[in-house]
């Protein structure tokens, strides 16, 4: 049995947070901004602008959390990244000495 897990998310390379890269992860991510959506045209029928962001948050709140569990549960470890370098790229700034 394979005990390595499957990533649905990678980190994303500028940034903090997570990329799809399986079907599953693209999956979920097309149900959770297709409910973001909805939640948005139902919330936009209220009456004002602080009835839709009080609806709207909660609908968000509720989606949102799901969502990043899911993301904290199949994706890499998220970390700040600047950039991703290679590791010759990195060996060559950290001894220069070393360059061919």
């Amino acid at each position: 049995m394979n005990d390595e897990k499957k990533l649905w998310f990678k980190a994303k390379r500028f940034g903090w947070g997570w990329t799809p890269i399986t079907w599953e992860g693209w999956v979920l991510t097309f149900i959770y901004l297709a409910g973001l959506v909805h939640y948005a045209t139902k919330a936009s029928l209220e009456h004002s602008a602080s009835d839709f962001l009080i609806s709207f948050a909660f609908d968000f709140i509720i989606l949102s959390t799901p969502f990043l569990i899911v993301c904290y549960l199949k994706g890499e470890h998220p970390h700040w990244n600047w950039h991703k370098e290679t590791e010759d790229k990195k060996d060559t700034q950290a001894h220069p000495e070393k360059v061919e």
